[in-house]
């Protein structure tokens, strides 16, 4: 099962030490939602900014599980912060130069699922697929440490 912050998808998670100090300490409040963002995606493997409701961010958690992988994470609806994150979000999506839809790809038009690899942005639903299906996801998660096939 993979890692998160809210206990609606991790009913077996249990927050690390520093995960707890992290959100206990200006995790939730405060600062750009841009720096946020960046510092919750480089400090595990596999990060996903997720709305729980969201079926797309359900498909991609189980994409992901079903590979071995355990993502950490964050559901945006459940943060005090999300929405402001998920606009900044939508914004790293819209302004990627590889990525060349709008929203995630996820036919929804928000902007969720979004995923990091490694500290990467990927992008969203349309991205990873894609990366799934030409064979160069597995290559991203074992570099960022996240498979060790």
């Amino acid at each position: 099962m993979y890692q998160t912050e809210s206990s609606s998808w991790g009913a077996n998670y249990m927050p690390s030490p520093a995960r707890t100090m992290t959100m206990n300490n200006g995790g939730g409040h405060g600062g750009d939602p841009f720096e946020r963002i960046e510092r919750l995606a480089s400090e595990n493997a596999v990060v996903i900014f997720s709305i729980s409701s969201c079926c797309m961010c359900h498909a991609i958690k189980r994409l992901f599980c079903g590979m071995g992988v355990h993502p950490t994470v964050h559901e945006l609806d459940e943060d005090p912060r999300g929405a402001e994150m998920e606009k900044a979000l939508h914004r790293l999506l819209a302004g990627n130069s590889f990525y060349s839809g709008s929203g995630s790809g996820s036919g929804s038009g928000c902007g969720v699922p979004v995923v990091f690899i490694g500290g990467k942005l990927i992008g969203g639903m349309d991205r990873v697929m894609a990366s799934h299906i030409n064979a160069s996801l597995v290559p991203l998660l074992k570099q960022a440490g996240a498979l060790w096939l």
